[in-house]
C-alpha cells in the first residue's frame, strides 16, 4: 500500500497515510521535513500567490513559494488576497441527472395515528425559556430509569422521558428573526414523530409566550401536547408535580405501540461532521455520501447543512439543483452568511478549528470540499431555512451554522429521525429524540475511542474496503438504528444537553 493518497490527477498535493519522515519518496519526490498523517505534501513547486488544488478544486493560495516535497499547511497556504471570493461557476442545474431506478427496502418503524413514522418513542419535556429549564428537567428526572427505575417499569415500549432545555426565550426582539427561529424549532420538536407526546413548560412573563407560540405554530393543546406556566401554577414544586401528572396520563397510549415493517422512504437523515481531519473528505464523508445515494434510491431523505462549512464548495451543489431557484436560494444563504459574519466583525474563514488544523485541514475551502461529499451525488431537490419542515424527498439542504449541536437541532426540528455524524478527531455527541450514528474517519481514532464510534470508515484509508462497500455498510447501519438498535451515544446517555436552538440577534 502506498504511503500517500492522490485524490485527482490534477491535484498539487497528496495526503500522507501515515507519518512520513524527511527523505521519504512521494511520486519520485523526496519529502522535506516531517509530515503528520492526514497532512498535505506538495507534488510540484508552487509560486507565491498560486492556486493550490485538492479534489481538483482550489483549496487556497500559496502564501510563499512552496518547493516540491514540502509540507503544505497554515504556514504557507491561505485564502489569498480575495479571501476565497474567486470566481465560482454556479452553473445552475448543469449536473442534474435522471433519477436512479427506485429500490425498495423496509425497516421496523413506529407508525403514528397520522401516518408519520418514528424511529424512537419518547415523551419530551420542552422549556419555552431558560427560566423554566430547571422545572422541565425535574419533570423528566422523575422518570429516569437510572434514578427511578420503577417509574417506567410498566411501559417497556417507551424509550424514555427527556428534557430539552435551552438558554434563550427572552431578552430578545419579540418580532425578530431570533424568536421566529426559536418558535419554529420548538414547534418542530413538539410535533416530532419520535415524540409520542410533549409537555412544554414556561415561566409566564417571558418573550416567548406559550399561547403566542401555539398560535404562530398552528398548534393546539390535546392529549399529546400540553403547555403551562410556572407563575400560573404556583411555583416550582407545583409545576413539577403538574408536569409529572401530564406525563403519567400520556404513558399508557405512548406505550401502546409496536414496530412494524415500514418503507425506507420514511427515514430522514441529518448529515453532520465535527472534529474533521485530513481524512474526512477521503473516507467517512464520501462513504456517507454513498449511503445517501442508496437512501435516496429507496425514497428516503438526507439533509446536508452547516452553511459556513460548505463555503467555497457551494458551486458543487448549485450544479445539482433540480431548478434554478433552488440553487439561487443556496447562494442567497451564502451571501447572508458573508454579511452576517462581517457585521459581527468576523469572516467566513474563521474555520477550520484548531483540532481540524491539527488533523491536516488548512482553509475553509479545503474543509468545505470534503464536507460536501457527505451529500453524495443525487440531485438537490430543495433548500430550507433553519428548522423548516422538510417536505421534499431525496437530497435536500438546510441552512444552519456549522456548530454541530445547533445544526443538528435545526435538522431534527425539520424532521430528521436519524443523524449520521462523521469525525476524525473524536466526537462526544448524541441527539434526542433522534439517534445519532458516529462514523470514524481513521482507524487510529476507532481503536482509541471505539466505545463512542459506531462505524470505522478508516478501513478505506487502510485500503481494506472501498467507498461503495462502506456506503452499503452505513446504509445497513442506518436501517438497523432506525429499527431500534441503540447507537453508542444512546448507550452513553447523550442527547438532552445537545439541544441547542440557533440564537440570532442582540441579547437585550
Amino acid at each position: 500500500m502506498q504511503t500517500f493518497i492522490r485524490l485527482h490527477p490534477a491535484d498539487d498535493v497528496v495526503i500522507a497515510r501515515s507519518q512520513l519522515m524527511s527523505g521519504s519518496q512521494v511520486e519520485g519526490i523526496a519529502v522535506r521535513g516531517l509530515i503528520p498523517p492526514g497532512h498535505k505534501i506538495a507534488t510540484r513547486a508552487l509560486a507565491s500567490g498560486e492556486a493550490v488544488r485538492r479534489y481538483n478544486q482550489i483549496i487556497g493560495f500559496a502564501s510563499q513559494a512552496i518547493g516540491a516535497g514540502e509540507h503544505v499547511h497554515v504556514h504557507n497556504l491561505n485564502m489569498g488576497a480575495e479571501k476565497g471570493n474567486f470566481a465560482r461557476d454556479y452553473a445552475f442545474c448543469a449536473d442534474v441527472k435522471p433519477d436512479a431506478p427506485r429500490r425498495h427496502a423496509t425497516f421496523q418503524g413506529i407508525v403514528r395515528a397520522d401516518g408519520r413514522v418514528a424511529t424512537r418513542n419518547y415523551i419530551g419535556i420542552l422549556s419555552s425559556v431558560n427560566c423554566s429549564a430547571t422545572a422541565a428537567r425535574a419533570i423528566a428526572d422523575h422518570f429516569s430509569r437510572h434514578t427511578n427505575p420503577v417509574a417506567l417499569a410498566e411501559f417497556p415500549n417507551i424509550d424514555g422521558v427527556v428534557a430539552l432545555t435551552h438558554g434563550t426565550g427572552c431578552g430578545m426582539d419579540t418580532e425578530g428573526t431570533g424568536l421566529k427561529l426559536l418558535e419554529r424549532t420548538l414547534a418542530g420538536y413538539a410535533t416530532h414523530a419520535n415524540f409520542a407526546g410533549a409537555v412544554v413548560v414556561g415561566l409566564g412573563c417571558e418573550g416567548n409566550q406559550l399561547q403566542t407560540w401555539l398560535a404562530h405554530s398552528g398548534l393546539q393543546e390535546g392529549n399529546t401536547l400540553q403547555t403551562f406556566n410556572i407563575q400560573d401554577t404556583g411555583g416550582t414544586a407545583k409545576t413539577v408535580a403538574k408536569g409529572i401528572e401530564f406525563v403519567k396520563r400520556m404513558l399508557p397510549e405512548a406505550n401502546a405501540v409496536q414496530r412494524v415493517p415500514c418503507s425506507v422512504e420514511h427515514i430522514v437523515v441529518g448529515l453532520q461532521c465535527g472534529g474533521s481531519d485530513g481524512y474526512s473528505g477521503i473516507s467517512a464523508n464520501p462513504a456517507l455520501g454513498a449511503a445517501v445515494d442508496l437512501l435516496v434510491q429507496h425514497g428516503g431523505t438526507a439533509i446536508l447543512s452547516e452553511t459556513p462549512e460548505i463555503y467555497g464548495a457551494e458551486h458543487l451543489l448549485t450544479r445539482r439543483a433540480v431548478r434554478r431557484e433552488v440553487g439561487e436560494k443556496l447562494v442567497e444563504r451564502i451571501r447572508w452568511w458573508e454579511h452576517y459574519t462581517e457585521i459581527n466583525q468576523g469572516e467566513m474563514n474563521n474555520n477550520p478549528s484548531p483540532g481540524n488544523k491539527a488533523g491536516g485541514l488548512t482553509t475553509i475551502l479545503e474543509k468545505s470540499l470534503g464536507a460536501v461529499a457527505k451529500g453524495g451525488t443525487s440531485n438537490l431537490q430543495a433548500v430550507y431555512e433553519y428548522a423548516e419542515q422538510v417536505k421534499a424527498h431525496g437530497f435536500v439542504y438546510m441552512d444552519t451554522p456549522g456548530y454541530d449541536p445547533v445544526s443538528a437541532t435545526g435538522q431534527v426540528a425539520g424532521g430528521a429521525n436519524v443523524i449520521c455524524f462523521t469525525t476524525g478527531r473524536g466526537s462526544a455527541y448524541g441527539c434526542a429524540p433522534s439517534p445519532s450514528l458516529k462514523l470514524s474517519t481513521n482507524t487510529a481514532l476507532w481503536q482509541k475511542q471505539e466505545d463512542d464510534m459506531d462505524i470505522n470508515c478508516g478501513e478505506i484509508v487502510d485500503g481494506t474496503t472501498s467507498i461503495q462497500a462502506m456506503g452499503e455498510k452505513i446504509f445497513r447501519h442506518i436501517l438497523d438504528c432506525a429499527s431500534g438498535k441503540p447507537s453508542k451515544s444512546e448507550l452513553h446517555g447523550y442527547g438532552q444537553n445537545e439541544f441547542v436552538p440557533w440564537q440570532v440577534g442582540a441579547v437585550m
